[in-house]
This record gives C-alpha cells, structure tokens and sequence, in this order.
C-alpha cells in the first residue's frame, strides 16, 4: 500500500475526513505501509496537500475529494449559509482548544449551552473534563467564568487559561470579560481569524484594558490547528518516552 492510500484508509473510516492530529495517530498504524522516511508526519502533511486526492476544510482539516459533497453534508456545513458556517468554525475551534488542554493534563470546561454542539461529530460535552465549572472563587465571578468559551483548570482546581472564540462577534466584550477574571493568575486568549488582528489591537489599546495589558495573546485560527498538530506527534513521543 502506498502512502498516500494509507491516508485516504484513515480518512475513509472516518467518515472521509480527519484532523492532522487524528492522521499523525492512525495512519502509521495502517497494515501493509512502509514508511522508510526519517519524517513521516513531515510526509502526512504533504500528502493531504495533494488537490487530486484531498481537499481543506479549515487548517488542520482536511478530507477526500471524491466525498466532499457528503463530508460537507454531514458536517452540516453544505449550504453558504453564514450562520451555518459561523457555528461550524466556532465549535471546531472550541473542540481544537478543548482537545489540547485535556492532552496537556488539564480540566477543561465549556459553557452549558455550548455542550450539545458538535466538534465534527462529536457532541463538546463528551470531550470536556468537567460537566460543572470549579467553584474557584466568588459565584458572580464564577457565573461570568461559566460563559467563556473554553476554560482549562489546574490540578488545584484554579483556572489555567480562558479563551473566547471569535469568529464574527465582538473581541470588546470579550476582552471585558477577562477584566472581570483580572485578578487571578491566568491566561488569556482571543482566538480568531488573523485578519481580525488589526481590529483586536485597536480595541485593546483602550485604557481601559491597562489592567490586563500584557497578558492577553492573539491566536489566530492557524497557530491554534498547528499547536493542536504538533501536541498530537509531541504525544506519541511521550507513549514511548513517558517523561
């Protein structure tokens, strides 16, 4: 079996598409495929590049060119519809986000209305750690915690990281809700499409951001899917070397 046909059984038996991570896992994995390279996730992502075999979803998405009226039917995202297409985009980073913080050991948490959507097919609320958000300090800050897109606790059960998801809506009334968390020894994060850098950074030169100045990042959609790959080789490493 060549490669590249290794890639397409990966993807096939997922339904015809997959993550990069989800090929960095499954495809050395397939029988009869010999991979002599030194680099063979360098080769995966060449593969998946190939336009006669392989098309892209989002960045690291990909699926089979020969199924890409029934992968988008299935991911619900057939139609132009905007709305359509905002959700999809959102929850897929969401469950990226998710999926990275649960590699790195944390709890991770989404909001409750949040929980029945999908990242592909599955459901958010089957992926996080926590069904409830920790109770890490006062209620009101604990209520307005419970609305941010993706949380990650540490093992004391305090917050590591908050990330809010913005693929339309406003990064103001994002950035207001980290102002309410200020006081606490955490990350913070605008996750969005690059484009939107420019409008981040002239709301955030706002005074009324100083307090949380220098500790607020911009992740743009591609640092966010390229992280998410190289943690999924990084941890196929650590099965072998688990230290």
């Amino acid at each position: 079996m060549k490669q590249y046909e290794a890639v397409i059984k990966v993807m096939e038996e997922n339904d015809g598409y997959a993550t990069v991570g989800q090929l960095y896992q499954d495809v050395l994995k397939v029988p009869g495929c010999v991979w002599k390279t030194k680099t063979p996730y360098a080769s995966i992502r060449r593969i998946v590049q190939d336009n006669r075999f392989f098309f892209k979803i989002r960045p690291g998405l990909w699926a089979l060119k020969n199924q890409k009226e029934n992968v988008l039917r299935k991911l619900e995202i057939a139609s132009k519809v905007p709305k359509k297409q905002e959700l999809f985009s959102h929850t897929y980073y969401q469950g990226l986000l998710v999926q990275i913080g649960n590699m790195r050991d944390f709890d991770t948490f989404v909001p409750h209305q949040d929980k029945n959507k999908k990242f592909l097919n599955t459901p958010l609320k089957k992926m996080v750690s926590l069904e409830n958000i920790f109770e890490f300090t006062y209620s009101r800050l604990v209520k307005k915690a419970g609305t941010i897109d993706v949380s990650w606790f540490n093992a004391r059960q305090l917050p590591h990281a908050f990330f809010e998801v913005e693929h339309t809506s406003g990064i103001y009334k994002s950035l207001i809700k980290f102002m309410y968390l200020q006081d606490f020894n955490t990350g913070f994060s605008i996750v969005a499409d690059k484009v939107r850098y420019e409008e981040f950074l002239s709301i955030f030169n706002e005074s009324i951001f100083d307090p949380i100045r220098g500790r607020v990042e911009f992740c743009d959609y591609e640092k966010i899917a390229e992280f998410h790959t190289k943690l999924h080789a990084f941890n196929k490493v650590r099965d072998v070397f688990p230290f």
